[in-house]
């Protein structure tokens, strides 16, 4: 059963958690100006993960921002939070609002076309608060974002727009997996930051 939800005050999922899809929050020349600005000031580097004891380094590239030094260890890796920059804390007060939610961190994807993308997963880590709503803004080409229920013959889909925004919450993470499919017809570079919540380290 594939599911859409074209109201953005509508849940995309049927059961076990929340995705609220908030469509555009940036005007066009908004987000241009923040895309051009990060991809210009972020030092981005090749993601990497260990896979069957075997690291990989992917062609999309990232970036993890946070509040304080903040380690956050996904698919066999670490890393360090780096200071927010002037655009992400600009960003970061944006998605709040909208949201409702206060976040301390930020992890940045850079797709340079529609080849790459993010297969089947979900952000479940040990280092982020339980249940905590994740943010999800979108700069730059549309591309398609889908969900699939872990146990249920459940999937839904939503098309990200350029300035848009995206909130899970709730048990999302634990029932749901979430993926970007590659599109190869997309030329366009695209800009994924999705704001979290880790647990504080202790003082």
């Amino acid at each position: 059963m594939d599911l859409f939800a074209p109201d953005a005050a509508t849940n995309l999922l049927p059961r076990d958690g929340a995705a609220h899809y908030h469509g555009a929050v940036l005007a066009p020349s908004e987000a241009r100006r923040f895309f051009d600005a990060l991809v210009a000031t972020i030092p981005w580097q090749h993601d990497e993960a260990v896979l069957f004891g075997r690291r990989i380094v992917t062609a999309r590239k990232v970036a993890w921002f946070g509040e304080r030094r903040f380690s956050y260890a996904y698919s066999g890796t670490t890393k360090q939070a780096l200071p927010w920059t002037t655009e992400l804390r600009e960003l970061k007060r944006l998605v709040e609002h909208h949201s409702g939610a206060a976040f301390n961190s930020c992890l940045l994807n850079l797709y340079h076309h529609g080849g790459e993308g993010m297969g089947w997963h979900s952000d479940d880590e040990k280092a982020l608060v339980r249940h905590a709503p994740i943010a999800s803004l979108s700069l730059g080409a549309e591309r398609r974002f889908c969900f699939k229920h872990k146990h249920l013959a459940l999937t839904a889909g939503l098309t990200l727009e350029n300035g848009s925004l995206l909130v899970m919450a709730g048990q999302t993470q634990t029932y749901w997996l979430h993926s970007l499919p590659k599109a190869r017809r997309i030329a366009d570079p695209r800009i994924n930051l999705t704001f979290r919540q880790v647990t504080e380290p202790p003082s």
